[in-house]
């Protein structure tokens, strides 16, 4: 078969059978290898930026995904979206049409290049972004495709191959190949030894979860350690749901001294942290408020693990989990398990605020519902949400790229077509990516929609000095008017008390098409979660602009600055000095 006819062979067998993209000159081939397969589908967008949080969101429910676009401008416009992947281990691979060979060796001045002519200037914008990167030639074809897909089946991150026109026209073999990895045995059975024997000669463990658990495929792995250890759990914002929020020793989430006080004082009173896939970060976090680094005690990461600081490579999380599980004591300890979701609240004709639409959406979220939450506000309404057990919540909280939501929730609607799909969203990112409603229309997709519209960036205004800064208004647009712009069946309305808004989702349970559902608050309205986080950051920076200026002390733990260096103590390098690990 011929080059591009291989690769799509060999993403289709890792579960990729929707290619997003947009098509130009140079990538046509490579869209022919995709029609021509009978097991996958060309899925076309508005533009690549959508095209690359369409290809995430599949990718997040799928295991991989794909995006494919044309030389330069393309794949640039898309390059913000493979930047989000990357910061959030979400596995798409980038595939870009270049130019014809001879082209590329005798610096041609063909369209979409510069007048200094550089072939490879997207290539290398690529490299930082990725976790491997290939620009195919006559020599190396398949062995690059073969290098770079085991990457990216390893490390659960981008990638980038660049085909030439002639080079996706040639022939190649297609001799089977394994992408699969496997734990290293000895490192394996010494790490597993070591954790079981901390969690035995603990008293008050805890075990901590978060996305990399969902990442890294361990899901069924960590509920059995859970459930066999007998310790408590809680999770970051992005691990939400993880475990049963019925289950007996659920802490809830961990939301720092902002609410939970009871997750709060297991996090902060252990002896033996788990930490399970952990991303810690400001907004997922809650701050930066752990009285220890995770590293310091059990860290359990995708291809590698700590244990008391030091690092263990090229062992796999679900195998780490399943050897401990079979080895541990089970501690069968107790907890007062504190209340898990919102009370239920009456709906009347006040106006819609916070205040009723979180605890009324976590009603109307059912079983294997998929939530895809906008950056921003919303995540700190949605995450307190008592959700059932195979509920399932996206977000992007460590990119925060304001728009990913709408065009994810393509991605997620093709990767998962028999799940119910609720994107919440706020109006001022949804203006970013809207377009992309007019593809789930064309493509029959039936998710739930709910705009909030509250007059601009809420975020913002409280973040900035003053809630009018004039920078945070946005242009105000009649949305549910938008979404019956495109050629499409879709039920739409907007509504500005509780009572509407509970009518509204009434209404959802028994229409069989899109629903989109414009929802109106003040401008400053905002969940309590986040009006206590960002008076808490608020308040550290003005005393940080009141101290005096500190000595620069060495900077935290870094995980992808740790793959440079190994096991070596962190600290040690930086006194060391950054040139000479360099």
């Amino acid at each position: 078969m011929n080059t591009a006819e291989y690769l799509v062979k060999k993403l289709e067998e890792l579960g990729v059978n929707d290619f997003f993209g947009l098509p130009g000159d140079y990538n046509f081939n490579i869209l022919y290898a995709i029609e021509n397969n009978p097991n996958t589908r060309w899925i076309g967008c508005t533009n690549e930026l959508n095209a690359g949080y369409a290809a995430d969101g599949y990718a997040r429910m799928r295991g991989y995904g794909a995006i494919v676009t044309t030389y330069g401008v393309g794949e640039l416009s898309a390059i913000n979206a493979i930047a989000g992947s990357n910061a959030e281990n979400v596995p798409v691979i980038s595939i870009v049409g270049v130019p014809a060979t001879k082209n590329i060796e005798n610096k041609t001045m063909v369209h979409h290049n510069f007048q200094e002519v550089n072939y490879y200037a997207c290539y290398e914008a690529h490299k930082p972004l990725t976790a491997a990167c290939a620009y195919l030639t006559r020599d190396n074809a398949k062995l690059e495709i073969d290098r770079v897909l085991k990457v990216f089946v390893k490390e659960k991150k981008p990638v980038y191959i660049a085909i030439p026109l002639d080079i996706a026209k040639m022939e190649i073999s297609d001799k089977e190949v394994s992408y699969d990895w496997a734990s290293d045995e000895e490192v394996l059975k010494l790490v597993t030894g070591k954790i079981v024997a901390k969690i035995n000669n603990s008293k008050n463990p805890v075990i901590l979860g978060d996305l990399l658990v969902k990442r890294f495929d361990a899901r069924i792995e960590y509920k059995e350690f859970v459930e066999k250890t007998r310790i408590p759990v809680t999770n970051f914002l992005m691990g939400t749901n993880l475990i049963d929020m019925d289950y007996d020793l659920y802490l809830g989430g961990y939301y720092a001294q902002f609410s939970n006080p009871e997750a709060e004082k297991h996090i902060n009173e252990t002896d033996c942290l788990i930490a399970v896939g952990p991303v810690y970060t400001d907004l997922n976090a809650y701050g930066f408020n752990l009285p220890y680094k995770l590293n310091e005690q059990v860290a359990i990461y995708g291809t590698y693990t700590y244990v008391d600081g030091a690092r263990y490579n090229n062992v796999k999380m679900a195998d780490v989990l399943e050897a401990v599980t079979k080895l541990v004591d089970p501690k069968d300890m107790k907890i007062s398990k504190p209340q898990i979701g919102y009370e239920h609240k009456d709906a009347g004709n006040e106006a819609l605020a916070s205040a009723y639409i979180y605890p009324r959406l976590q009603e109307f979220i059912k079983d294997n519902d998929i939530i895809v939450a906008e950056t921003g506000i919303i995540p700190h309404g949605v995450a307190p949400m008592k959700l059932p057990a195979t509920a399932e919540l996206q977000t992007q909280t460590l990119w925060g790229s304001i728009g990913w939501a709408t065009p994810a929730t393509l991605g997620v609607c093709m990767a998962k077509p028999n799940s119910r799909v609720i994107l919440i969203t706020g109006e001022g990112s949804h203006q970013l990516t809207a377009m992309e409603i007019g593809n789930m229309l064309r493509r029959g997709i039936k998710p739930v929609i709910i705009v909030l519209n509250n007059k601009g960036y809420t975020i913002e205004r409280v973040l900035s000095d003053s809630p009018e800064d004039c920078f945070n208004d946005i242009m105000q647009m009649n949305y549910s008017k938008f979404a019956r712009v495109f050629e499409g069946d879709v039920w739409s309305t907007k509504v500005t008390t509780a009572e509407d808004f509970d009518k509204a989702l009434k209404v959802t349970q028994i229409m069989n098409k899109m629903c989109y559902i414009e929802i109106c608050t003040e401008a400053m309205d905002m969940p309590k979660l986040t009006e206590d986080l960002i008076s808490c950051f608020k308040k550290k920076a003005a005393e940080n602009k009141q101290q005096p200026e500190a000595q620069i002390k060495p900077i935290e733990e870094n995980n992808s600055f740790n793959d440079k260096i190994g096991s070596e103590k962190f600290e040690t390098v930086v006194h060391k000095g950054l040139s000479e690990v360099e």
